[in-house]
């Protein structure tokens, strides 16, 4: 019987260099892309001596998110190299490649060749940074035989319809790309054992919808194999008998795993073609415990000379980059999603009572009341007690993006911004989801409400782990993913307890240098509301600002906004704070 398994992984940069360590946060995601590259190679001995067929796919995201990417000159100078150590048979952009010009540039210049052949860009062209010709960033498809038995396999790379790109991309909207003649021609190719579509895509949405009717159209009982992204969640979908599709988390910590039995192959074997073809799906938590556990090897005969090389450039890299060095220490955890908002160990609380009252002003109009809006998803990740890093600036708050102003703007108008933002009264445009911290939970636009906490659902843990085939006491499960998916609860490799989560707002503001109101006693009774408010925000935001104060009837432009602080972005204020205020 023919069989095809399929590991894919969404990084955000987080795995390839990140110290998740059994002595910090997050063993049960210790990975890094050196253990990942050892665990591959390792599968594919094994299955070369069972005779099936082991493919890599990555979905996208691979930069920002950590010091190891962020903190070079320029960005990325260290993880080109490291990343391309992998073999890879199906790779795709994400949206964070594409937000600045020299990111997709590099991913057209290097990471593309790197990967030569294997790199695809189905829906997504580049303006060449030397000719200024319009061209594919990569090819738009590729066929190709599997090693072992044959399988003939016709894959695409696509990109859901992201507009936030910056000006030297073009994305095409995937509705548009299936109409085209060198996608219809491809698909019309009789000789496919296999579809294999992988992309930064949600896997309920119309983008693969679209791609998914397209095919059927043509082929009505080839097997069609998604792969998802963009969501941050563990997911699985099924499309029709012979079509699913698998997304696997977030920040590399899963390593999905599919497993298609049954297929069809013009290749070297003759299996026996069943009706309808075997899917299953498995999602690997990313450390050495399960890699040993897959491979039935041990801590000394897992890695492979490979795998070591490239956590040793890890290694230098980081020492490189002085990843570790400490700008403090933070007295406790702050969560952006396991505690509500407000709350005393929110990560957004913090920002608002704390940190942003000592970091934002503007020389010259220090004493000038102003009313900071920060939006939510800016945030990327939870402060643990202890070390506050070089790198945990970055993996906190990857984004560069500075602080923008209006003057002057009136505090009758302003004060309504968070509602509006925050999409509590009804409006005429849609506020976009990547505003908010992204909660990665599978039924959180399905089923869960804000604040709700009696809803367990799939999160991240930092404890020791319990492989489902050994534990039945569930009392002595840490916290961990219980993910429910469309098949169930079964998918996870690793059984962990629910963690609770609460939603957050997309934005969050703070008001600073407000007029006080005294007692007769010369006592603080509280604050006063200012006429006018400098109204400071993060620049990432300003055309949602732009357009809720025309929804109050303002009529600002970009062209009345200016740069505030320099330009100075949320990882630098937040370093700063940390560094004059958390002590080791």
């Amino acid at each position: 019987m023919s069989c095809v398994r399929l590991l894919t992984v969404l990084e955000y940069g987080f795995g390839i260099g990140s110290r998740w360590d059994e002595s910090i946060e997050m063993p049960s995601y210790s990975g890094d892309w050196g253990d990942y590259i050892s665990f591959a190679e390792r599968l594919h001995e094994k299955v070369d001596k069972e005779g099936v067929d082991l493919l890599l796919i990555d979905t996208g995201d691979r930069i920002e998110g950590n010091g190891l990417y962020d903190a070079s000159d320029p960005k990325g100078m260290y993880t080109q190299n490291i990343f391309r150590e992998q073999t890879i048979d199906v790779i795709c952009t994400g949206n964070h490649e594409l937000y600045h010009k020299l990111s997709s540039d590099n991913e057209y210049l290097s990471t593309v060749p790197n990967f030569n052949g294997n790199y695809l860009a189905s829906n997504l062209d580049i303006l060449d940074p030397n000719s200024g010709e319009r061209v594919p960033l990569a090819p738009r498809y590729k066929k190709f035989t599997t090693k072992n038995q044959g399988i003939r396999i016709l894959a695409f790379g696509f990109l859901f319809d992201f507009t936030g790109n910056a000006n030297n991309t073009i994305v095409e909207a995937v509705e548009k790309t299936v109409q085209q003649e060198w996608f219809l021609e491809a698909i019309h190719d009789r000789e496919v054992d296999l579809f294999l579509v992988a992309g930064h895509v949600l896997l309920d949405s119309p983008e693969y919808n679209a791609i998914f009717k397209a095919i059927r159209q043509v082929q009505w009982d080839t097997p069609i194999q998604f792969f998802g992204g963009h969501t941050h969640i563990r997911d699985y979908f099924k499309y029709d008998a012979k079509a699913y599709g698998l997304e696997s988390g977030r920040y590399m910590e899963t390593i999905g795993f599919m497993s298609i039995t049954g297929l069809s192959t013009g290749g070297k074997t003759k299996p026996q073609r069943l009706a309808n073809p075997k899917f299953a799906r498995r999602y690997i938590d990313n450390n050495l415990y399960s890699f040993h556990q897959h491979t039935a090897l041990n801590e000394s005969t897992f890695p492979t000379p490979h795998g070591r090389n490239v956590s040793a450039m890890i290694a230098s890299a980081r020492k490189d980059l002085q990843l570790d060095h400490a700008f403090g220490c933070a007295p406790k955890d702050y969560w952006t999603n396991r505690t509500p908002f407000p709350h005393e160990n929110s990560i957004f609380s913090w920002l608002q009572e704390e940190v942003l009252p000592d970091m934002i002003t503007e020389p010259g109009r220090k004493d000038f009341p102003r009313v900071v809006f920060v939006n939510t998803g800016g945030i990327r990740f939870d402060i643990f007690k202890g070390p506050f890093t070089i790198d945990t600036t970055y993996t906190v708050s990857p984004f560069t993006s500075g602080f923008r102003y209006i003057k002057d703007v009136p505090f009758s108008v302003a004060k309504q911004l968070s509602r509006i933002l925050n999409q509590e009264v009804p409006q005429l445009f849609e506020i976009p989801t990547d505003l908010a911290a992204w909660v990665p939970v599978s039924e959180t636009t399905r089923a869960a409400t804000y604040g709700n906490d009696d809803q367990p659902n799939e999160l991240f843990g930092h404890q020791q782990q319990t492989p489902l085939s050994t534990s039945e006491n569930k009392d002595n499960l840490t916290p961990g993913y219980t993910t429910h998916d469309y098949l169930g609860t079964d998918g996870d490799d690793t059984l962990h307890s629910p963690i609770k989560f609460y939603r957050v707002p997309n934005v969050f503001e703070t008001r600073i240098a407000f007029p006080t109101i005294y007692s007769s006693r010369s006592q603080k009774e509280g604050e006063r509301d200012p006429e006018t408010v400098d109204l400071v925000y993060g620049d990432f935001i300003e055309r949602y600002i732009l357009l809720a104060l025309k929804f109050l009837g303002q009529g600002y432009e970009e062209w009345d906004t200016e740069v505030y602080m320099e330009g100075r972005s949320l990882t630098e204020v937040i370093s700063g704070w940390v560094e004059g205020n958390w002590p080791c």
